[in-house]
């Protein structure tokens, strides 16, 4: 089956196992959403993450965090989408509730959070914010 935002798709797994209270999320696999769950297990979002082979094209198995039985990640939202795409400049770049959130943006320097690219004075495409 294909899918027209796989982004989309991993988030709103994400945002369901959460709620759910379950303890993994396992989204389609791609290089794109590894490179995602690398940001939140940077970020303290998620546990852990592993890719399980199948005879298809894999599963990203993502380990949920919780604290005290809470949820780490309150929300997800997908900003850029395929039908309506949204670019940052390095001054443009938002913050999400004011720097506690984490933005992650794709740029020519492949994927990243809001703060790297202040550091590294790029721009690129927002992809989703997460607190």
């Amino acid at each position: 089956m294909s899918l027209s935002d796989p982004i989309a798709n991993m988030l709103t797994l994400i945002r369901n196992a959460a709620r759910a209270k379950k303890d993994k999320a396992d989204v389609p696999h791609s290089a794109m959403l590894t490179a995602i769950a690398g940001i939140l297990k940077q970020e303290g979002y998620i546990d852990n993450y592993r890719v399980i082979k199948d005879s298809k094209q894999g599963v990203l198995r993502l380990y949920l965090k919780y604290i005290n039985k809470k949820s780490v990640i309150i929300n997800l939202k997908r900003v850029s989408r395929p039908g309506l795409r949204v670019y940052a400049g390095v001054k443009e770049i938002p913050r999400v509730l004011r720097g506690k959130g984490t933005v992650i943006l794709t740029t020519s320097h492949g994927l990243m959070t809001d703060v790297q690219a202040r550091e590294a004075k790029i721009g690129g495409e927002v992809l989703c914010y997460i607190w």
